[in-house]
């Protein structure tokens, strides 16, 4: 996972790229859960919010890692 990838000419950290996937998806996915109306049954919404950002961006690294081969 230390690996650059190519992102419109810079290479960026694999890790700060797969980050912002994850950010983006994760901002999605609260707006979609703000509208389950038993959402708030589950707790605080900043920790659910954090803990889907820290599990898609797990997911994300790990396929990366199974799925694409670098060089």
């Amino acid at each position: 996972m230390l690996e650059e990838l190519h992102v419109f000419g810079v290479f960026l950290p694999s890790a700060l790229v797969w980050a912002v996937v994850a950010g983006v998806l994760a901002h999605v996915l609260r707006g979609l859960w703000q509208r389950v109306s038993w959402s708030g049954v589950f707790g605080h919404a900043g920790v659910w919010e954090l803990a889907l950002f820290a599990l898609l961006w797990w997911a994300l690294t790990i396929g990366a890692d199974r799925f694409i081969h670098y060089g």
